[in-house]
């Protein structure tokens, strides 16, 4: 009876002190098996780093781009005549047009002889002044210099020193030029003319360019650095655009060409 008794005191005593021993469910949080269990203090696993990297459309928008200078041209007139500049330089770019027309023609018109000059007495005058330009066939050119026959001479000589490398043939005061026909060589030959005119311009426009600078450097005294920083950047977008116009143009001329 006594062993009885102290085995239900045993248990009654065991339930007294359960509670007391287990952890509420506030004061324990079941985590993955991965992270070691613990009652009494959250433990959150953190979360994974990711390392974002900056593709080629975020840099281009964080990167930012030049804008033009805008000048007055009126307020730096004492400075440098920037109208003079652009003058000088689309000068340059019509001059190039001009050689194009008139050094590189296929000769397959009578007005392919049109920018031929004979240098006379009087000093130098335009072939289709003197005479009489009639395209016979594909082939042939005919120059009828009734009208000067003093000149014929020089009129032939002109024609054999163009760029067009003519062989003239002089009957009396007719002039018969025989047209080559246009192969793939001439053509070739003719587009590296026109690079060649090309490149000339752009030496063209780098000596405006540095003259312009020059002159920027020499009015140092009384300008401040700023505004002849700004002065010189808005010279060099000018011979950026003249520059860009030159390639253009022997673009289109170099398509002319090769056909």
């Amino acid at each position: 009876m006594a062993l009885i008794q102290l085995g239900l005191l045993r248990s009654a005593l065991c339930r007294s002190l359960l509670p007391a021993a287990r952890p509420s469910l506030a004061e324990c949080v079941r985590l993955p098996s991965a992270v070691p269990r613990g009652c009494g203090r959250d433990v959150v696993p953190a979360a994974p780093l990711t390392r974002h990297y900056a593709n080629k459309k975020s840099k281009a928008k964080g990167k930012a781009q030049p804008g033009k200078v805008k000048i007055n041209t009126e307020l730096v007139h004492d400075i440098l005549n920037l109208e003079e500049v652009k003058e000088g330089m689309a000068a340059i770019l019509l001059s190039l047009k001009e050689e194009y027309s008139r050094n590189l023609s296929l000769r397959t018109s009578p007005g392919a002889l049109d920018h031929i000059v004979v240098t006379t007495t009087n000093g130098k005058v335009p072939l289709k002044q003197l005479g009489q330009i009639s395209m016979k066939s594909p082939q042939l050119i005919v120059v009828n210099m009734t009208g000067s026959p003093e000149v014929t001479a020089a009129a032939a000589r002109a024609l054999r020193d163009s760029s067009l490398r003519l062989n003239p043939e002089v009957d009396g005061t007719i002039i018969r030029v025989p047209i080559p026909m246009v192969t793939r060589e001439h053509r070739e030959n003719l587009c590296k003319l026109a690079k060649e005119f090309s490149h000339k311009a752009k030496e063209s426009l780098r000596k405006v360019r540095s003259g312009a600078i020059g002159t920027l450097k020499k009015s140092k005294d009384g300008v401040s650095e700023d505004t002849l920083r700004l002065i010189e950047q808005h010279v060099q977008q000018m011979t950026d655009s003249f520059t860009a116009d030159i390639d253009k143009q022997l673009a289109a001329k170099t398509k002319e060409l090769l056909g």
